[in-house]
């Protein structure tokens, strides 16, 4: 029995430092979450799931009001840190950080979090869901680094290079056998 999750990496948010649960979309992020809704108001979803942090939920907000579901969050699927979140980092220092996090999951920066750590705490909430929605098609508001870590734990081949190319907004659906990840594909058409 075929059980399919729909990753959904939030929209454009405008980032703050102090800011990380709370920011929400930027005008485009808004419109760009009701396309979200219109491209999969028709695959079915009976599930609704998000990281609590407010641009993850507001992205797929539109689609559990077309759909009329309710929204279950949890904090094990809130975006990976791999550096303190209380201090900024040059850009070029925060990629090949997480670039790095990828080759060797026991890294993160100072006051980050490791892949692995990232990994113990949100494959229980995955496994979770698929073991309660078995043959069933679940939606996850989530983000970019936790995403790809979670596909990195079925798949090694999702990495840095995977992470680094998608958008916000982004959908991958994912079809598992069981716990068996057979098959990924974007359904973003950016």
């Amino acid at each position: 029995m075929k059980t399919y999750i729909y990753f959904i990496r939030h929209a454009i948010s405008p980032f703050t430092l102090d800011n990380e649960q709370y920011r929400g979309l930027s005008e485009q992020g808004k419109l760009d979450s009701r396309q979200v809704a219109d491209l999969l108001k028709n695959e079915g979803i009976d599930v609704i799931v998000s990281s609590t942090f407010a641009r993850a939920i507001d992205t797929v907000r539109p689609l559990a009001d077309i759909l009329g579901k309710e929204i279950v969050q949890y904090e094990e699927l809130a975006e990976r840190a791999i550096a303190s979140i209380k201090n900024e980092i040059a850009e070029v220092d925060l990629l090949r950080g997480i670039e790095r996090s990828f080759v060797d999951i026991d890294y993160c920066m100072l006051e980050g979090e490791t892949t692995r750590q990232a990994q113990q705490r949100s494959i229980p909430i995955i496994n979770k869901l698929i073991i309660e929605n078995k043959g069933k098609k679940i939606a996850i508001g989530t983000h970019g680094n936790i995403m790809t870590i979670i596909l990195n734990y079925f798949e090694k081949n999702y990495g840095y290079e995977f992470w680094a190319q998608t958008s916000k907004p982004d959908i991958y659906k994912l079809e598992f056998e069981e716990m068996d990840l057979k098959h990924v594909e974007r359904l973003w058409k950016s």
